[in-house]
């Protein structure tokens, strides 16, 4: 029996510090706020990529095939003919057309592999300019800039449309720190500080969330890492949402948790320099 009640002890002890360990988040492991649908960018480029460089393979084999068979046929009946069967003791009519089909053989195929290097370089090109990581998202975001309007030309319902000029690499490594600030924020109970990043309706959620805990929290963020998984726009509103990943630490209390957090953002593209400013928080 005593075993019976310590164990029921310890039951209790884990339930009640359970949610209290979750609460040391920034908004404390709940959602609040705007929630959109989202789902990673399509890498559909590198799909594409991959497919020409496919087809180019196939043709380069079915074409090198082709000269290969004519050559080889022309050295194994002629060339081969003429070495081992006395053809050459003699210039005659044969010998002379066995050695212009054998000139105009490699003249073809000299021909050939230049016009397929000179292609090759024109392909290649392009390719080389956006294997660049930065770059080829750039890329991605100027396409998509072109398209105004809310999901105007997306690959699925989850839209990708980003602001005319968006750099998108350079927000998302901003994002991780910005993260990591906010956390630091929370954690201090530095309302004052929260309040620059977030909109004015889900600061007064994250003001109530943050009076339900105690003095300094001691959460620390190990390492996080951001994608965007959705973005659009209008004329009038941007919108963004970043999924973080990552982990979570409290020392003082022992804990580690995974960071699978996606915020939602949005800027007042009706006004000259406005913040981006997180409208809502999906835990």
């Amino acid at each position: 029996m005593k075993r019976f009640f310590s164990l029921v002890a310890l039951l209790a002890v884990f339930v009640v510090s359970a949610p209290y360990a979750e609460a040391k988040k920034f908004g404390g492991g709940k959602s609040f706020g705007k929630s959109h649908k989202t789902a990673p960018a399509q890498k559909q480029q590198q799909q594409n990529t991959d497919t020409l460089k496919q087809k180019d393979t196939k043709q380069s084999s079915s074409k090198k095939g082709l000269m290969g068979g004519l050559l080889g046929g022309l050295l194994a009946g002629g060339l081969l003919a003429a070495f081992f069967g006395g053809a050459f003791d003699g210039i005659q009519f044969m010998d002379i057309l066995i050695i212009g089909l054998i000139a105009f053989a490699l003249f073809k195929l000299f021909k050939y592999m230049m016009a397929s290097k000179a292609a090759s370089m024109n392909r290649q090109q392009p390719a080389y300019a956006g294997s660049n990581r930065e770059q080829a998202q750039q890329n991605h975001a100027e396409r998509q800039a072109a398209n105004s309007g809310f999901g105007g030309a997306a690959q699925s319902d989850v839209p990708h449309n980003y602001p005319k000029g968006f750099n998108v690499k350079a927000f998302v490594d901003g994002s991780r720190e910005h993260y990591r600030a906010i956390q630091g924020a929370w954690n201090h109970n530095q309302l004052e500080k929260i309040q620059e990043y977030v909109s004015p309706s889900l600061f007064a959620d994250l003001k109530e969330e943050r009076a339900k805990l105690g003095g300094e929290q001691h959460t620390e963020v190990m390492y996080v890492d951001a994608e965007v998984v959705r973005a659009d726009c209008s004329p009038q509103l941007a919108q963004l949402s970043l999924q973080f990943s990552g982990r979570y630490r409290d020392a003082t209390e022992g804990v580690e948790e995974d960071i699978t957090d996606i915020w939602h953002l949005e800027r007042d593209l009706t006004k000259p320099n406005a913040p981006w400013l997180i409208v809502g928080i999906q835990a």
